[in-house]
C-alpha cells in the first residue's frame, strides 16, 4: 500500500475521521510556508493538501486566492513547491501529501515531467480542479504509470452515470466539494449531501473527503459524520492573512489546527 492507503486504513481501524488542512505553497513566504507544513502533522494533520499558486484560480475563493498571489509575488513555482515538498520529506516520511491546483501551470512544467518530479520530490497524489474526466485520460495515466493518485472531485450535482464514471477511473480518494461556488463562500447543506454521499459509496470503497466551505471546528465535527476525511483551507487562509506579520503565526496556526483535527477525529 502507499502512503494513502495506509494511512486511510489505519485509521479506518481506528474508527477516526481524517483530519487535511489545506495549505497554499509560498504563502506567506517560502521560509514560513516550509514552516507552517513541518509543523501540521503534529498539530493533528493526518494528510495534507498542497496548493500548487496559478494567477487565474476559477474555484477559489477570496482568501485562497490572496494567498496564492501573495505566493506568486514573493517567488513561487512549481520547482519551489517540489522543493518544499523535499524538504518535507527530510524529516516526515509518512504523511501523505497531494498537491491540488490547475493544470495549466503542470501543463507549462510539462505534465510527464511533473509526474515524475512530484514522486521524486515526495507527493503521493494530485487534484486539479479544472480538469475533468473527458479531458482527463492522457494525465491520468500518466499519473498511474507514474504512482501518484489522480485524486477526482464529485460535487453536489455529479449524479448517475457520471459518478460511476468519475469513481471507476479514481485512485487515492474522492474529494467531494460539499457547495456548488467557489472556496470558503457558503455552508453545505447536510440533508442535500447526506443522501448524495450514500449514494456515491453504493458506487466504490475509496475514502470520501469533504471539503469546500467547512471553517470551523463545529464544521469538522458534523462532516466528519459522513465522510472520511475532512478538508479545511479557507479559513487557515485566512488566519494567515491576518497574522502574516505576527511572530507568533506558527503557534496560531497549530492551536487552529489542533481544534479542528480534535473535532474531526472525535
Amino acid at each position: 500500500m502507499n502512503r494513502i492507503e495506509k494511512t486511510f486504513a489505519a485509521l479506518k481501524e481506528e474508527n477516526r475521521t481524517a483530519f487535511i488542512p489545506f495549505i497554499m505553497a509560498g504563502d506567506p513566504d517560502a521560509d514560513t510556508s516550509l514552516e507552517i507544513l513541518k509543523s501540521l502533522p503534529d498539530a493533528g494533520a493526518d494528510l495534507i493538501e498542497i496548493g500548487m499558486p496559478f494567477t487565474d484560480p476559477a474555484a477559489d475563493g477570496p482568501a485562497v486566492q490572496l494567498a496564492g498571489q501573495r505566493a506568486l509575488q514573493g517567488g513561487a513555482n512549481m520547482n519551489r513547491t517540489l522543493e518544499m515538498i523535499k524538504s518535507f520529506r527530510e524529516d516526515n516520511t509518512e504523511t501523505p501529501i497531494i498537491l491540488m491546483g490547475y493544470y495549466n501551470p503542470i501543463f507549462i512544467y510539462d505534465t510527464q515531467r511533473f509526474v515524475k518530479n512530484a514522486v521524486q520530490a515526495g507527493a503521493d497524489g494530485v487534484i486539479i480542479v479544472d480538469l475533468p474526466p473527458e479531458e482527463s485520460t492522457e494525465f491520468a495515466t500518466l499519473c498511474g504509470a507514474g504512482g501518484l493518485d489522480f485524486i477526482r472531485l464529485i460535487t453536489p450535482v455529479t449524479t448517475g452515470a457520471r459518478i460511476a464514471k468519475i469513481t471507476n477511473e479514481a485512485s487515492g480518494f474522492l474529494y467531494y466539494v460539499s457547495i456548488t461556488g467557489v472556496t470558503g463562500a457558503a455552508k453545505a447543506d447536510l440533508s442535500v449531501i447526506t443522501p448524495h454521499i450514500e449514494e456515491i459509496r453504493t458506487h466504490t470503497d475509496l475514502p470520501i473527503a469533504i471539503g469546500f466551505g467547512i471553517k470551523t471546528p463545529q464544521d469538522a465535527a458534523h462532516m466528519a459524520k459522513l465522510g472520511d476525511a475532512v478538508v479545511v483551507g479557507s479559513a487557515l487562509a485566512e488566519t494567515i492573512l491576518q497574522n502574516k506579520d505576527n511572530s507568533g503565526l506558527l503557534d496560531i496556526i497549530s492551536s487552529q489546527i489542533k481544534d479542528l483535527s480534535a473535532a474531526a477525529h472525535k
